[in-house]
């Protein structure tokens, strides 16, 4: 595996700043190293994407793409293994997580590369005498700015379409985690595509980040983190007057009426909130419980927290450590801070000993919805229960917070499920069960502080191209 180097216009380069250290989550130690970057790298790397889209591969035709991509897929799908292990340790995934993740970033090189010469425009009904139709053409260069929590998928969540689509690209993963996304990048350069059609620069988001978003040669920018950054992001792009797709995370609810299945719904719940230590923008962060079935469902849920089990990654444990030390003390400060203002701890599960980053999954309950805790989002595996008492008060808890990414509705009333689809203001909802399998087909996005734009599914496509009109007049 190339250390400490990005990948510039099909070379691997070393960074203006020198080297980082990346740290193994599940031990505190270092296992490996990348490049840190500043603007230099940045511009060099953009500059490439420029010459690239303004040459070869803005030449190359879309089945042509589609064909690169496969390979791609391919050779991901070969190595699915090697790159499920080398996120395992540097993510703190347990192994069976980080297998499912690199098994969904050749899914989605496969399911663009299908779709790469399908992008098609239309025919415009108009005046006599003429011929109007749309196309659909790549921005250009696009930006990914790729977060520390699912690496891999993120990658082929946002750079796939982007170079269906015919873009050349410039991706930024985060410091905390992306030695997986370097050797996805040793293996999509022996696929062959086009130099200067991918590029890579590592390193911190402060330096290297910030660069990306404020290259006035960035065409189009995908981001995933938190609102404040996400923010600073569109502000900068604004300058630029380029458009952004923001995916800024989520307080997503899971709304459970009396007459659910809770045999269903339980164990789904527990892993919405577990999956990835609860490092998920769309983890069901809230479950709000009709009152009837509220002891039912705490004694439940108590008896799965107790029985989780904690540990380090590579034991293929439920649930293993955060990603480090900062992220580790806000999730336990929000909690202390919940329980010291009346939040009942209704279940923890047991921490295991060493040096890892482990924070037990937790059941709080005891919480209005305005508490901090029920509000903000930890990113730890940390549950709230909240009761209602009717269908309106269940709409309104769902929708009375600033985030509006993901939910799921509970109930085998089929005219209460879809009375509550519409009326709850989030991208995504699901009846009766939750996150679908990472969904490579259906397009997600937030509303509100979520964020704006679609990713994932065909409709990612149309984010990351622009629509041009053609006025033939003929007589």
């Amino acid at each position: 595996m190339s250390k400490a180097q990005n990948y510039i216009n099909g070379k691997w380069v070393d960074g203006s700043l020198g080297t980082m250290d990346m740290i193994n989550p599940s031990h505190d130690t270092v296992i490996g190293q990348i490049a840190r970057s500043d603007d230099r790298d940045v511009d060099a790397a953009v500059a490439a994407a420029r010459a690239a889209f303004e040459g070869v591969w803005g030449q190359t035709p879309a089945f042509e793409r589609g064909r690169l991509l496969q390979k791609a897929a391919q050779k991901l799908f070969e190595h699915a293994e090697e790159l499920a292990r080398i996120e395992s340790a540097d993510a703190g995934k347990p192994l069976s997580q980080a297998r499912a993740d690199a098994q969904l970033v050749a899914r989605y090189f496969e399911f663009y590369a299908g779709a790469a010469d399908k992008l098609h425009g239309e025919t415009i009904p108009y005046q006599n005498g003429f011929t109007v139709y749309t196309t659909r053409e790549p921005y250009g260069v696009t930006g990914h700015i790729i977060p520390w929590n699912y690496p891999l998928q993120m990658t082929g969540r946002t750079l796939a379409p982007a170079l269906a689509a015919g873009n050349a690209t410039v991706l930024k993963p985060a410091e905390d985690a992306c030695l997986a996304i370097v050797r996805l990048f040793e293996l999509l350069d022996e696929v062959g595509f086009p130099a200067g059609s991918i590029n890579l620069v590592t390193g911190r988001g402060d330096e290297a980040g910030a660069a990306l978003s404020k290259n006035r040669d960035i065409d189009h920018l995908a981001f995933t983190g938190s609102p404040e950054v996400g923010t600073l992001v569109m502000e900068t792009m604004a300058k630029n007057l380029r458009p952004v797709v923001l995916e800024l995370g989520g307080k997503s609810p899971q709304i459970v009426f009396e007459d659910a299945d809770l045999d269903a719904a339980l164990p789904v719940i527990v892993k919405a909130i577990i999956q990835n230590a609860g490092q998920t923008c769309s983890a069901g962060s809230r479950l709000l419980v009709h009152e009837s079935l509220h002891d039912r469902v705490v004694a439940g849920l108590v008896e799965r927290f107790n029985a989780i089990k904690v540990g380090p990654a590579e034991t293929d444990p439920d649930i293993g450590p955060i990603i480090s030390k900062k992220q580790l003390s806000r999730v336990t400060s929000l909690v202390d801070m919940a329980v010291k203002n009346g939040a009942e701890i209704l279940a923890q599960a047991a921490r295991p000993d060493g040096e890892g980053y482990f924070y037990p999954p937790t059941l709080l309950g005891a919480i209005d919805n305005n508490h901090d805790v029920a509000q903000k989002e930890v990113f730890g595996p940390v549950l709230v229960v909240i009761p209602f008492s009717d269908e309106a008060e269940a709409l309104h808890l769902a929708n009375n917070v600033p985030y509006g990414l993901v939910a799921a509705v509970w109930t085998r009333d089929n005219g209460r499920a879809h009375r509550m689809v519409k009326g709850i203001r989030a991208g995504q909802v699901f009846v009766n069960g939750y996150g679908a399998g990472g969904g490579v087909e259906l397009p997600f996005g937030g509303m509100k502080q979520s964020g704006f734009g679609r990713e994932k599914g065909f409709e990612a496509l149309h984010h990351v191209t622009t629509t041009k009109t053609v006025i033939i007049n003929h007589g």
